[in-house]
């Protein structure tokens, strides 16, 4: 594996930006690459092109305990150091292949990064060195191979481990050793999310339910509506002031009452539009974001809103189509579209700052081996996307320029995370790498 260095430039002034930068080489513009970019389908509003971008200052984080971050999963702009370069790698397990994939991005607390591997075996990872603190392999001696693995979250020195074999498993963070483990009927492809003593696991036949994270005792569960086809994986739900608001394969956006399941509102992020086949699938697999009392959802169907956390009732909404979490920063929303593009939207209306068109295949001139990006993180100036064609790439959250790439291992299925001043990506090939 190369070992490639992030050299981080940080301007000083308003509107400052870093980047990646090879050891021997000049950073990549997005101007000397875009021959491999296709023509963006998305087009800024006029009135907001001059308009000046202002995020809030970068801010130091310690931990990442579970999908998203945090439970409500807004994590706005995150601090690191101004230079990085690899730290450590290290093999985690089994990788991606035709019967399984790697779902869940790691997670990092009390100086350990967790990861599941494809056959959902968990080791834990010491942070600052690299070296495997413990490893515990959860498939039961009875089940197949071709279980597509789950996730994990940490609260309170335990992790929580989602499986495609139907269970929640609880296991001590220090040792690795089984705490109780759950039968729920129905596999998972998602990571859970924990809150307040409570476990919330979403299933394939789009169950939401509600487990103590003493016992995983089930409190109470709702059912969504059921999708024939959909595209794999699924979205964590989004947990904060007392609702949980799970997305379902449906396109279904669903509020309940923490304490007892209630349904408060809900909504369905359909678009009356149908401009083509992936549009007829409604999934929502990006993360909800719960923000200063507002909820910000994508589906893959074709719609993005945002919606008043308490009433249930729309603020905006666009027809833009997605499967990656949006992030949101500030007065900012950005996102990863359908169509390979990147953009930065308002978070008070959803109109379009900037849109920026990501390389679409590897061979663009034969448009074979379409290109899936992940992402993206904000971080010290810069927004963080990998793809499945191995490289990470940084790019500017105030224009949209490309600023510069990082080669990976090998593809990039699921996003990056960044805890203590590290960025760590996860290969499909079940690498992974710290950049500290």
């Amino acid at each position: 594996m190369h070992r490639l260095a992030i050299i981080i430039i940080v301007a000083l002034g308003l509107g400052a930006c870093a980047y990646f930068e090879k050891e021997i080489q000049e950073p990549l513009p997005g101007e000397r690459i875009s021959v491999m970019m296709h023509q963006a389908t998305l087009s800024p509003d006029p009135e907001l092109v001059d308009k000046r971008i202002l995020l809030p200052a970068p801010s130091p984080n310690r931990d990442w305990p579970q999908s998203g971050g945090y439970a409500n999963h807004a994590m706005h702009h995150i601090q690191v150091r101004d230079s990085l370069q690899e730290n450590w790698s290290v093999d985690i397990g089994a990788g991606k292949d035709d019967k399984e994939r790697l779902n869940s991005s790691p997670v990092v607390a009390d100086g350990m990064v967790f990861a599941i591997d494809a056959e959902s075996s968990v080791s834990a990872i010491d942070a600052a060195t690299g070296s495997r603190v413990w490893e515990a392999e959860l498939t039961p001696d009875d089940e197949d191979d071709g279980h597509i693995s789950g996730g994990i979250a940490y609260e309170r020195g335990r992790l929580y481990v989602t499986t495609g074999f139907a269970e929640v498993i609880a296991l001590n963070a220090k040792t690795g050793a089984e705490v109780w483990r759950r039968s729920i009927g129905s596999p998972m492809r998602t990571a859970p999310t924990v809150r307040g003593g409570r476990v919330f696991v979403t299933t394939v036949d789009n169950r939401l339910l509600a487990l103590t994270t003493d016992s995983g005792e089930e409190l109470w569960a709702h059912t969504g509506l059921t999708e024939v086809a959909s595209v794999l994986g699924g979205a964590s739900p989004a947990v904060d002031s007392g609702v949980v608001v799970v997305p379902y394969s449906s396109g279904e956006l669903v509020a309940l009452k923490v304490d007892n399941g209630r349904v408060l509102w809900q909504d369905s992020l359909l678009t009356l539009r149908r401009t083509g086949s992936a549009s007829t699938l409604s999934q929502i697999r990006g993360r909800p974001i719960i923000d200063r009392g507002r909820v910000i959802a994508i589906s893959h169907g074709g719609v993005i809103a945002a919606i008043d956390l308490r009433m249930g009732r729309r603020i905006w909404d666009k027809e833009i189509g997605g499967l990656e979490s949006p992030w949101v920063a500030g007065d900012y929303i950005f996102i990863l579209t359908n169509d390979n593009e990147i953009a930065c939207i308002s978070r008070d209306d959803g109109r379009i700052h900037w849109v920026r068109a990501l390389q679409r295949y590897e061979d663009p001139e034969d448009r074979d081996d379409p290109i899936i990006w992940t992402g993206p993180v904000l971080a010290s100036d810069r927004l963080i996307v990998a793809g499945s064609n191995g490289e990470a790439l940084a790019i500017s959250p105030y224009t949209g320029n490309i600023l510069g790439m990082v080669e990976m291992p090998d593809g990039v299925s699921v996003p990056p995370v960044i805890a203590d001043g590290a960025v760590y990506f996860l290969a499909d090939d079940a690498e992974l790498v710290a950049y500290r």
